[in-house]
């Protein structure tokens, strides 16, 4: 393949985002697109027909993903592009589809440009990244890649006991098994950062490294149950005044483990939850991430501490990992071609990790894997407050087909 210099349409890439965009379009211009709702139906048919005006060869799996492959001169394992339709509750206009839309607009401009692939480039929307709607996240991609059960996964209920199964065969995506990606010789995935690195440091491009490794625990705090306005404060068993000792502890210690160490306390239940009535037990999340396995090490050995020193109120303290993940390490040779990329093209870059899953992760053990990151405007994401800007879209997508061409021209 020939090495030149092309660029993407920048107003067709932003038309046809918000093409896709009307496809659950909330009043606050964000979107509900939730997995196998009749907005994703509209969705994937939209994108089914963009992908056949192309001339490109579309199959469904049978977790409903979708590909679309434009053939190459050498029967090789494909170039992958790709992300996700579906989107959170009041979610924006760029999670997920952004890398979808990029795939579609680097193929369009390889095709306009009479580009002759040596490489098959194949776009793919994998279904049900968000969970949403059915747990868990990553599903189809983590399917694929032998993370879950399938029959497991198709049995999944909604809120409403609807099942992953029958809701794929409701909106007519339900393929075949032998139509699943299996091997690629690269997968790259445009996404928005949703994170403030980025537009805090003035840069275009995130060259992803790697998704950071994570543990999640959940702790119970046990005490006693009495009447809050008769029991003496030194006679009391209270488990949330032993909970509040324990966060304190739990930002003390972790906050001085590392700088690029996050952790969150999401969920807090309290019982019995009456307002005259002493909680007796409070469960609470804790989740930490960090891309150093000794550090996670580290996190692990202060949750399994925590309780020692501090005042627990009489209570006793139950601490269950309910589980945790590896640090997911990409293609160095992927990335290095998406940075040069960048630098051919001029663009302010940095290198860096993600803190937030993505099906990249799971296709990384199937195929070298790579991710590109774009800003998020304040940092904003899963919220229809949600932004990215057209240039930075460009710039992401013109990043992708640049890599593409790198790619391609090693198999000349």
């Amino acid at each position: 393949m020939k090495q030149q210099k092309v660029a993407i349409n920048g107003k067709r890439l932003r038309d046809t985002l918000e093409s896709f965009a009307n496809f659950g379009r909330t009043k606050n211009n964000g979107v509900t697109r939730l997995s196998l709702s009749e907005e994703d139906r509209a969705a994937r048919d939209y994108f089914y027909a963009c992908c056949r005006e192309l001339g490109l060869t579309v199959k469904i799996d049978d977790m409903g993903n979708i590909y679309a492959t434009l053939e190459g001169a050498l029967d090789m394992p494909p170039i992958v592009i790709g992300s996700h339709l579906d989107s959170v509750k009041k979610g924006g206009r760029f999670d997920g589809i952004l890398g979808v839309v990029a795939g579609l607009e680097v193929v369009r401009t390889l095709v306009e440009n009479n580009m002759q692939l040596q490489l098959p480039i194949t776009i793919v929307n994998f279904t049900n990244e968000e969970g949403a709607r059915f747990e868990p996240s990553m599903m189809a991609s983590g399917v694929l890649s032998g993370k879950f059960d399938k029959q497991i996964m198709m049995n999944n209920n909604d809120s409403d006991g609807i099942t992953f199964e029958h809701a794929l065969q409701k909106i007519g995506y339900a393929g075949e098994e032998v139509a699943r990606l299996n091997n690629g010789t690269a997968f790259l995935e445009l996404h928005i950062e949703q994170g403030p690195i980025l537009e805090r440091e003035a840069l275009s491009i995130g060259v992803v490294e790697c998704v950071v490794g994570m543990v999640f625990y959940e702790i119970e705090v046990s005490g006693e149950s009495n009447h809050a306005g008769t029991t003496p404060m030194n006679m009391r068993k209270d488990a949330l005044f032993a909970v509040n000792h324990l966060i304190s502890e739990i930002r003390e210690k972790l906050g001085a483990l590392d700088k690029e160490l996050v952790f969150t306390i999401g969920r807090i239940n309290v019982f019995p939850n009456i307002h005259t009535v002493i909680p007796n037990k409070v469960v609470f999340s804790l989740e930490a991430r960090h891309k150093d396995p000794a550090v996670i090490k580290q996190i692990e050995e202060i949750i399994q501490s925590l309780g020692r020193t501090s005042n627990n109120n009489g209570c006793t303290i139950n601490k269950e990992k309910l589980w945790g993940r590896d640090t997911v390490w990409f293609d160095e040779e992927v990335c290095a071609h998406i940075e040069q990329a960048v630098k051919s093209l001029g663009y302010s870059y940095r290198r860096m990790v993600s803190g937030a899953g993505h099906d990249a992760q799971f296709i990384s053990e199937m195929m070298p894997s790579a991710m590109v990151f774009v800003p998020s405007l304040n940092g904003k994401s899963h919220s229809e407050d949600e932004l990215t800007t057209w240039e930075d879209c460009e710039k992401g997508v013109n990043v992708l087909l640049e890599t593409v061409i790198s790619l391609q021209a090693k198999h000349q």
